[in-house]
């Protein structure tokens, strides 16, 4: 009794699953797909723009280019990046007392990319920004 059982709700879920397939499986992903990662030309000159909007001190370092730099919260600092994205520009940031961080990245336009350091619940939140040599944007 238990086989024919079994046979028959295998039969009934293949025989449903055929005949009305899941509109999911068809189309393009136009409504689905998100936003397009964030890209620059290779080789052009780019500014950073970051921006703390948290309540607390942000550390930044931009590797192979600065020292430590403090901001303070609300404060805005740009930063040039003379030599485009050859080689790779990493901005590296952190919050001294160990809390995490969320970096919201966005073109402003074509030559600049902006930082926002937003606090966050996240653990271990964001920790850099790098700007590939393709001109590539990936945030760790």
């Amino acid at each position: 009794m238990s086989k024919l059982l079994f046979a028959t709700l295998i039969t009934a879920v293949v025989l449903t699953s055929t005949q009305h397939p899941s509109p999911t499986y068809a189309g393009t992903c136009a409504s689905k797909c998100g936003s397009p990662p964030l890209q620059f030309t290779p080789g052009k000159h780019i500014r950073l723009e970051v921006i703390n909007s948290t309540p607390r001190l942000i550390k930044l370092e931009k590797i192979r280019g600065t020292n430590a730099i403090t901001l303070q919260p609300g404060q805005k600092l740009q930063l040039d990046q003379g030599d485009g994205t050859e080689p790779n520009v990493s901005l590296v940031f952190w919050d001294d007392t160990g809390l995490s961080l969320q970096a919201i990245v966005s073109k402003p336009n074509f030559a600049t990319l902006r930082v926002e350091l937003r606090p966050t619940w996240r653990f271990p939140g964001d920790r850099s920004v790098d700007i590939l040599d393709d001109g590539r944007v990936n945030v760790f």
